[in-house]
């Protein structure tokens, strides 16, 4: 399901969250919609975890309210509120055996003893362990205790699921095993998930909707494929893969001037009225083949340097042999065969007018010290 076709779930509205003189959470309102798969995305301090434990009832908010199922629960304590829990750690219970850990939450909720039986048996299975509820935590692998965390959150079937950057403890293998094995199970299960991470890969790979986070406000929120390839801030295109970032001058309606070149931007410019803006494109989005001269917004420039990625090769090229000018493009392997394409050579470039970027300044930049 998307945002569009559910019902709304939870609301939060104008959230604020201060630690002191600290304010880690800024006027923040969201909305997330019935079986949605929402991530929290942004880097260390940003406010997504503080916004995720104010959700919980972890951390209540300074001010603000949070519904869920049209409930407000915004002063109720962890006990009360409907969702299961993962956390980094995993949090299982060393004394306890797999089955005992899942078992745990129906247990503490007064179920007959055949029936935490059978949905123990059945979250098991769910979580491709169905032969583990003899075990300790200590006798699993990293990815299998995770799992058996998973089950435990979902034993006492909460209306929400919370994952608190369930996968950063995992290596690189089986981090993106599991997380197309989580989303499948959030898929087939339809529980609405709000999963925190900083792993922008993670996010894209497993969202149905974004929401970026710096400095304890929202910078955007939308679909994968919207917050790719349409950032709302200049933070946003800077955290989100990679982006190219020059300076550039205004030069008419929709029109921007880089390197003594105008060059045609489609859609309206996020430009302030100052002359002065930055023009952005990622270097998958420079276009090559079939480019010369005449070519709409092309330019000439120089290759600095060449950096083999295997499928791709990385160039960084400069306008009329300004470091200041220097951006990436990525060349195939055959455009690198077919062009003769090595350092030290010119060549002729384009940036299409639907994948520029204007904005006024860098001053929100991710990497901006």
């Amino acid at each position: 399901m998307t945002a569009t076709t559910s019902s709304l779930y939870l609301k939060a509205e104008k959230l604020v969250k201060k630690f002191g003189n600290f304010t880690a959470l800024n006027d923040v309102s969201l909305e997330i919609f019935e079986s949605e798969f929402v991530c929290f995305l942004g880097p260390s301090g940003c406010g997504k975890t503080t916004l995720l434990r104010a959700i919980a009832g972890l951390d209540i908010q300074t001010t603000g309210t949070i519904e869920q199922a049209g409930k407000d629960i915004s002063a109720l304590p962890p006990s009360e509120r409907d969702f299961g829990i993962v956390f980094q750690s995993y949090a299982l219970f060393p004394n306890l055996t797999v089955h005992r850990n899942v078992a745990y939450g129906l247990e503490n909720k007064g179920m007959l003893k055949p029936d935490i039986e059978a949905r123990v048996m059945e979250l098991l299975e769910l979580v491709g362990l169905p032969d583990q509820g003899d075990k300790y935590s200590a006798q699993l692998s990293g990815g299998q205790q995770q799992r058996v965390a998973l089950a435990r959150a979902l034993a006492t079937s909460p209306g929400l699921l919370l994952l608190d950057e369930p996968l950063s403890a995992l290596d690189a293998k089986v981090r993106s095993h599991l997380r197309h094995e989580i989303k499948a199970l959030q898929h087939k299960i339809g529980i609405t998930t709000i999963m925190v991470t900083h792993d922008q890969e993670e996010a894209l790979t497993m969202a149905d909707r974004i929401v970026v986070m710096n400095h304890g406000v929202i910078e955007q929120v939308g679909t994968p494929n919207e917050i790719y390839d349409h950032p709302a801030s200049p933070f946003v295109a800077d955290f989100i893969g990679t982006m190219n970032f020059l300076d550039g001058q205004t030069a008419g309606d929709n029109c921007v001037a880089l390197g003594g070149v105008n060059m045609r931007v489609d859609g309206t410019q996020q430009a302030d009225d100052s002359s002065e803006i930055t023009v952005c494109i990622r270097p998958e989005d420079v276009a090559t083949r079939g480019v010369d001269a005449n070519s709409e917004n092309a330019i000439e420039a120089t290759v600095a340097e060449l950096e083999f990625l295997g499928s791709v090769h990385r160039a960084t090229l400069d306008i009329n042999g300004d470091r200041a000018l220097r951006f990436r493009a990525d060349f195939s392997a055959n455009l690198m065969r077919d062009h003769a394409i090595a350092q030290g050579k010119s060549v002729h470039v384009a940036f299409p007018p639907d994948r520029l970027h204007v904005f006024g300044d860098l001053t929100d930049k991710a990497g901006a010290p």
